[in-house]
């Protein structure tokens, strides 16, 4: 029975991969620092420029900015949600905001097989970090 037996190995080596791509954590954003300014007619704050590019499948963790955050979809489509609101889609030339308290439950590419990339800018204190974990 030499063909059962290949055939099983076969079906072994397939389930090794499956399990393999089912374990693969989804690929992380890039993020790009494009501008940062300090606001002199806001002491202590600053505005913060990034471009974030989601790769197919690409996700957040739940976050916050402690910062105003003004978003502008690029290319592609991404899904946004902020905790006690509903998702969002966006698409090129759209916008979105979240709020120095809000919680960012969702972010991420609406596409399993597209880029997609925004714009953000995120006013906030000096110095603070650009995402905060929120657990």
């Amino acid at each position: 029975m030499p063909g059962l037996k290949q055939a099983a190995l076969a079906l072994l080596l397939i389930a090794d991969i499956l399990t393999g791509v089912a374990d693969a954590a989804p690929p992380e954003a890039i993020v790009t620092q494009v501008m940062e300014k300090p606001l002199d007619d806001y002491p202590g704050k600053e505005a913060l420029m990034i471009t974030v590019e989601y790769p197919p499948g690409a996700a957040d963790p739940v976050h916050r900015h402690h910062a105003h955050g003004f978003i502008y979809v690029l290319e592609g489509s991404i899904i946004m949600q902020l905790r006690g609101g509903q998702e969002v889609a966006l698409t090129p030339g759209q916008s979105f905001y979240e709020g120095p308290n809000d919680v960012h439950t969702v972010g991420r590419n609406a596409s399993q097989t597209r880029p997609a990339k925004f714009l953000a800018l995120l006013l906030k204190d000096k110095g603070a970090p650009i995402l905060v974990p929120e657990h």
